[in-house]
């Protein structure tokens, strides 16, 4: 049976989180009818045990999330495609509600309402602030869930090759080809970056970042300081910290990693040649764009 939506996940070296959302996501009311695909990149070993055969898992190229999304939504076979975080929960209801702003022609995408996991004040706070710029702007950031048509999503090309900031810039794409839709039942999602890091020192830097995008001046140079370690999971602590994690680890070696410690680790440039498993490895990150004729006039 053909899905109607395909949930993408993009995942580096986070398997234990992936694994609590694909258990969750198992569990979801109507996920019968939806096929789930992980682009991961990162600790191959770790991410095929949290898989455990019950996503679709590819190995694209890159380790971006836009490059992994891509490589997703490029194999996918619904007609709707709904790109989820490997540490976010949707609502229970979440397929449904999916399916019901969908039944507007005129709805070309959206996504949910936006809470942190942890009951912690500082993150309730952002929580509200985010809140009001995302309902005025209709500008809605990856951990939202967004969903979207999948005809939308190829006549606008995906997300744009960015190592930051490409939620922003597809979800400000989206809204000109029709309604973008907030679903206001929340989608709970890990706070651990802001945590790790600080949470108003991370706000803080979020607010930079998106004054300097609103001002047309450049993000990307700031993508490794967010992102953190390419060898880490996400939520990592960033700047002197990391690098003091760092030399700590390599002080207390003078020998480079082993080959079998290499093979843990997929990256640009690294890859085992099978896993067992039948998951494609080496996917290109662009596949062939598949632009179908399409009602929705969308100026990329």
């Amino acid at each position: 049976m053909t899905p109607w939506l395909s949930i993408v996940i993009p995942a580096r070296n986070d398997a234990a989180a992936l694994a609590r959302t694909l258990a969750y996501l198992a569990r979801l009311p109507g996920i019968a009818g939806a096929e789930v695909i992980v682009a991961a990149a990162g600790d191959v070993e770790g991410t095929t045990a949290a898989v455990a055969g019950r996503a679709r898992l590819l190995w694209p190229h890159g380790s971006t999330r836009a490059q992994l999304m891509n490589a997703g939504a490029a194999a996918a076979g619904g007609d709707t495609l709904l790109f989820l975080h490997a540490d976010s929960f949707p609502p229970a209801e979440a397929l449904s509600l999916i399916h019901g702003v969908l039944a507007d022609p005129r709805a070309v995408g959206g996504a949910f309402e936006h809470l942190f996991a942890e009951p912690v004040w500082s993150l309730r706070a952002i929580t509200w602030i985010n809140r009001i710029r995302y309902r005025l702007t209709r500008n809605y950031y990856g951990d939202q869930g967004v969903f979207v048509r999948t005809d939308v999503f190829r006549t606008l090309g995906g997300y744009r090759d960015l190592a930051l900031m490409e939620d922003l810039d597809f979800t400000q794409r989206l809204k000109r080809c029709g309604r973008s839709v907030l679903i206001t039942t929340p989608l709970v999602t890990s706070g651990r970056r802001f945590l790790a890091r600080g949470p108003w020192r991370t706000f803080a830097f979020i607010v930079w970042l998106l004054a300097l995008w609103s001002l047309r001046l450049d993000t990307q140079r700031y993508a490794e300081r967010w992102r953190g370690p390419a060898t880490r999971s996400p939520g990592a602590r960033w700047g002197k910290d990391a690098r003091g994690d760092e030399e700590l680890r390599t002080a207390k070696t003078e020998e480079p990693r082993d080959e079998a410690e290499n093979k843990k680790a997929r990256n640009d440039v690294a890859a085992p040649e099978i896993n067992g498993s039948g998951n494609l490895l080496d996917q290109p990150t662009h596949a062939p764009t598949r632009v179908s004729g399409t009602r929705y006039k969308c100026s990329s």
